[in-house]
């Protein structure tokens, strides 16, 4: 086994690895992570990207109140009996998240999409009709 050197954007994790070594070396950081969203916006609608791997589209719960768009999973325990081994480091959890976004006056709220697959939840936002760009027209001067 080769000892490698871990370096962070500051000292502090190398220094807390060397305080509080573990049997195989390092510590365990636990960090909330929120999931990452892209939003995007054309003619007709916004699309909003969130990467969530490893949910089943059953884990999500999506709710809108008051303008206000709110998605979240929640965290599931589940007793794992094991007869076998022992472990040594466990660190497979699941975790949860909540993440809420203001809807703008121009999305039709009574007509979002959802989606899930390969990871990524997408919404589809549709806008409203006064919000679509209109067609040219040509004024005439009298």
């Amino acid at each position: 086994m080769n000892i490698t050197k871990r370096n962070g954007a500051n000292g502090f994790p190398i220094v807390m690895d060397q305080l509080f070594k573990d049997i195989l070396g390092g510590t365990q950081y636990i960090q909330k992570t929120v999931p990452q969203v892209n939003i995007k916006e054309n003619e007709q609608a916004f699309e909003l990207e969130l990467v969530a791997p490893g949910q089943k589209k059953e884990d999500f719960n999506i709710e809108i109140e008051n303008e206000l768009l709110t998605i979240s999973t929640e965290a599931k325990t589940e007793k794992i009996e094991q007869e076998e081994g022992k472990f040594t480091r466990r660190e497979f959890r699941i975790s949860s998240f909540k993440r809420a976004f203001t809807l703008p006056e121009t999305v039709k709220a009574d007509e979002i999409n959802a989606a899930y697959k390969d990871g990524i939840l997408t919404l589809t936002l549709p806008k409203k009709e006064e919000a679509l760009p209109k067609a040219k027209r040509m004024i005439e001067i009298s």
